[in-house]
């Protein structure tokens, strides 16, 4: 039976941000809150220590003469800095625009006048540059805050500048944040994120406070968390995941270790340790790669340990899965495994994760059972911005791989027209920013958030999502296909694939573009007579070709004839968020890549 939920935090739960925040802080004044690097060491504060920065930067964003709801930018990667400015921001009682540090100068400028921002932090000089060579196109910024650098006397301000101004005000008012906070309404106006569109100008999604605070609150009622975990967070701050994650932490009061390098997920995940992480699929598809191919490379009697392994562990797990008993001889064969593969594998990521979080994207099943079986649990969730990015989401004790969980307690799902999945509840936002037709678009009158997406439910309630409606086409045979059910099949099955993409709307086959990942390919060159090659040598190689077509070959076994592809490329790059292909949070900007290699697609055609 699935697990029923506590919702009576909803008649409690803290008004809004600020004061969820400063209650923390009164509640755990000596406990950990954030660690975070500087140079080779990691630095820990506590949270009396970082609620003191925070009222400095909210009193001093009230000297510049911030008004409640007025917009405050933060153009950054996810570190420390970036959590302190956005309570601040909050605890000013004004609202803040998330800006990805990789959006162009064009974007930003827009973002930021669309929003009227009137105060921008900057993280460095690369990001200053985008507002200094844009100033006079944004007449509503009054200061430039610098996470990193010298202010200029003027128009640009350090962040100890900042808390200088703060600390003057706090000194003639001392419970000046406090008081402040107590007058932010639920429904009031906490944040603008703007949705990274495929198409178009993006839009700025606002969220209030009530639905932060619903998002954590609700986690927290579902008691898979305490004040003794530890989270890793790399995810952009700018991205709602990123985001929810920190209104989970308030809510519950676990410290969280911070480093927005991606480069160095995997290597800090040793140093920390932590007990769970928010990741995007691509991370996971990434390490489950990464592990495969060593293995590989290893190759003789660890690979065939390693193979074993994971057939043991995959039986075990499916065995379990449908409630029958594990045979002795194979709980024996299990234990051995685990001593001699999945244990090192687990290591690999710090070796105390109770489980991970997967959103953002599709998490392909057959990954989120190889890591199962493995002893690492990836509760898959699903949201978007439009709804504070969490809506459903799996319970360790009730984890449906292939389904995304449960809705929140305190909120609704249910499928709607085309079987488009319709969303309900507190963290619904209110609408997009200027744009009452595209508001009026996205909720009807019944306050039923219209997701695009296609989905199902089962008989408990739990979620399964097949797909973009958009994302959907049909073939001239008059045959429906899913791409990103096949794509995340080929990631599956190919360790070195990065991005896998497939065409065919209203043409007679599919075909598709490939890119592999070009850490695994350096690996596979090195092993196959090629190193110190360009990636495009390599991937334009004939063994690579042969190599991709084997798991071409591989994955069109298993699937529909009207599904298979026919033909196949290999690009001479990767896909990346700097060139515009793919969004922050990782996913693929489908109508970009078509766009910019659509004369390889209709070669594919000819």
């Amino acid at each position: 039976m699935p697990i029923n939920f506590d919702t009576s935090f909803l008649e409690t739960m803290p008004p809004n941000v600020a004061v969820q925040f400063l209650d923390r802080v009164e509640a755990s004044p000596d406990r950990e809150a954030f660690r975070f690097p500087r140079g080779d060491a990691w630095e820990s504060v506590t949270w009396r220590q970082a609620g003191d920065l925070v009222e400095s930067y909210a009193a001093g964003l009230i000297s510049l003469g911030i008004q409640p709801e007025e917009r405050v930018g933060i153009m950054s990667g996810t570190r420390y800095e970036w959590i302190l400015a956005d309570l601040a921001v909050m605890c000013a009682a004004a609202a803040t625009t998330t800006v990805y540090p990789t959006t162009n100068a064009e974007d930003t400028t827009y973002i930021l006048g669309d929003s009227e921002s009137r105060v921008v932090f900057a993280e460095d000089a690369a990001q200053l540059k985008k507002l200094t060579d844009h100033k006079a196109e944004l007449p509503h910024v009054v200061k430039v805050v610098v996470f990193e650098g010298a202010g200029d006397g003027d128009w640009v301000i350090t962040l100890d500048d900042l808390a200088a101004l703060g600390k003057e005000r706090l000194a003639q008012q001392p419970d000046l944040i406090k008081e402040t906070a107590k007058t932010i309404r639920p429904d009031q106006l906490a944040t603008l994120i703007y949705t990274s569109g495929t198409t178009g100008r993006p839009k700025g999604v606002r969220l209030r406070h009530t639905s932060w605070v619903y998002e954590g609150e609700a986690i927290k009622a579902q008691n898979i968390l305490s004040q003794d975990d530890l989270e890793f967070r790399w995810l952009p701050l700018a991205h709602s995941f990123g985001k929810v994650l920190m209104s989970v932490q308030l809510a519950i009061g676990f410290p969280c270790a911070i480093d927005g390098r991606v480069e160095k997920i995997v290597d800090n995940l040793g140093v920390v340790k932590p007990t769970f992480m928010g990741a995007a699929p691509r991370i996971f598809e990434k390490a489950h790669g990464r592990v495969v191919t060593m293995t590989a490379a290893e190759g003789g009697a660890k690979e065939k340990i390693f193979q074993n392994a994971f057939k043991v562990g995959l039986e075990v797990e499916r065995l379990k899965r449908e409630g029958k008993k594990v045979p002795a001889g194979l709980k024996v064969k299990h234990a051995l495994f685990d001593r001699l593969v999945f244990s090192k594998v687990r290591d690999r990521f710090g070796g105390r994760v109770r489980f991970f979080i997967s959103g953002a994207a599709a998490l392909n099943r057959d990954i989120a059972e190889w890591f199962n079986a493995a002893g690492i649990v990836i509760l898959e969730g699903y949201g978007m911005t439009e709804n504070s990015a969490g809506a459903t989401v799996n319970h360790p004790d009730d984890n449906r791989i292939g389904t995304v969980g449960r809705p929140f307690p305190g909120a609704e799902v249910k499928i709607g027209d085309g079987d488009e999945v319709l969303l309900r509840g507190p963290h619904v936002m209110d609408g997009y920013h200027n744009l009452p037709e595209e508001t009026a678009k996205a909720l009807d009158a019944d306050g039923w958030l219209h997701t695009g997406d296609k989905g199902s439910l089962d008989a408990d309630g739990f979620l399964t999502i097949t797909g973009r409606i958009k994302e959907l086409f049909k073939t001239s045979g008059g045959k429906y296909i899913a791409p990103p059910a096949i794509e995340s099949k080929f990631k599956a099955i190919c360790p070195y694939a990065s991005q896998f993409m497939v065409f065919g709307d209203e043409r007679n086959y599919c075909v598709a573009l490939v890119t592999l990942d070009p850490d695994a390919m350096t690996g596979w060159a090195a092993e196959n007579g090629m190193e110190g090659r360009s990636y495009t040598e390599i991937v334009q190689s004939d063994e690579v070709q042969k190599m991709v077509e084997g798991y071409v070959d591989q994955l069109n076994a298993n699937l529909n004839r009207w599904e298979t592809i026919k033909k196949w490329k290999l690009l001479d790059h990767d896909l990346t968020v700097e060139s515009g292909e793919l969004t922050p949070s990782m996913k693929v900007k489908r109508n970009v890549v078509q766009q910019n290699n659509e004369s390889i697609i209709e070669e594919m055609y000819a």
